[in-house]
C-alpha cells in the first residue's frame, strides 16, 4: 500500500463514507498533499459512498480545493476594482516576467504559485499582494519586486 492510499483510508475512518463528509475529507487530503492528488480521489470514491461525479463536482466548485500541485509560496494578486485601477495589471505582468509563468501557474522548482484573485478586502491599500498568510499594500514593480528578493 503506497502513501496515499494509507492516507485516504485514515481519513476515511476518521471521517466516515457518505458524502455529507466530501468536504472534511477533501480538506484533509489537501492538508496532506497540498493538492488532490486524482489517484487519492479515485481511492475516496472506492472506498466511501460518493459517487466519482459527486466528488469531483464538490471539489471544483470550491475555490478552496486544488487539483494541481502549487508552489511553497501562493502569490495572489489582487485584481478588485481598487487595485485594478491601483495597477493591478502591472504586478502581475511583473511576476509573470520574473517568474516566467503565467498567471494560474507555478514555477519548475514549485517555489511560487501566482494567482490573480477578485478581491482581498483592503481596497484601502490598493494595489494589493498577498504571499501566504502576510498582504502588502501601495505596491508598485520595484516593491513587489523587493518582497519576492527577501522570500
Amino acid at each position: 500500500m503506497n502513501e496515499i492510499e494509507a492516507t485516504v483510508q485514515e481519513i476515511i475512518s476518521e471521517t466516515g463514507r457518505d458524502l455529507s463528509q466530501a468536504i472534511p475529507v477533501l480538506q484533509k487530503l489537501q492538508g496532506k498533499f497540498g493538492y488532490l492528488p486524482m489517484e487519492a480521489l479515485e481511492k475516496v470514491c472506492e472506498l466511501t459512498d460518493i459517487n466519482p461525479s459527486q466528488l469531483y463536482g464538490v471539489a471544483t466548485f470550491y475555490s478552496q480545493f486544488r487539483l494541481k500541485p502549487v508552489g511553497e509560496h501562493i502569490i495572489k494578486v489582487c485584481h478588485g476594482t481598487a487595485c485594478h485601477v491601483g495597477g493591478a495589471d502591472t504586478l502581475t505582468e511583473t511576476l509573470e516576467s520574473e517568474f516566467g509563468v503565467n498567471d494560474g501557474e507555478t514555477t519548475s522548482d514549485m517555489k511560487f504559485t501566482l494567482e490573480s484573485v477578485a478581491c482581498v478586502g483592503c481596497c484601502s491599500l490598493a494595489p494589493v499582494v498577498v504571499v501566504g498568510d502576510d498582504t502588502y499594500g501601495k505596491l508598485n514593480a520595484k516593491k513587489l519586486l523587493n518582497i519576492i528578493d527577501k522570500i
